[in-house]
């Protein structure tokens, strides 16, 4: 994930990484994932066929919550990095954005683990 060799994110730095989502119209989302499952460990990446992209396990996480699609403020985005904290504590979690005009997701980073 990006930035996850960096030391921990203050909140100042987590706020100015979603307002930079935020100003480009990316909708944020929170997701989260227990140790056993957010990572692989000591496997590697497999492929799913011969010109196809790249598959790897353990990928998808679980959403918290809904995105937080129409979020003008980074605040909004901190508070609930904090509740995902409280409600499943031991778990990597991790900030991802979304544009809706292209229907990707566009940014992805870590900003919790255990």
């Amino acid at each position: 994930e990006t930035l996850s060799f960096l030391p921990k994110l203050t909140q100042a730095e987590l706020a100015k990484q979603v307002e930079y989502m935020i100003a480009n119209r990316w909708s944020p989302c929170i997701e989260f994932a227990y140790p056993g499952s957010a990572t692989i460990l000591g496997g590697s990446a497999t492929t799913v066929g011969q010109g196809e992209p790249m598959y790897y396990d353990n990928r998808y996480w679980t959403m918290y919550k809904l995105p937080m699609f129409g979020c003008t403020n980074a605040q909004d985005v901190i508070y609930e990095v904090e509740n995902c904290k409280k409600d499943f504590p031991g778990t990597f979690i991790r900030v991802i954005g979304f544009d809706n005009i292209r229907q990707v997701q566009t940014v992805s980073f870590i900003i919790s683990k255990p």
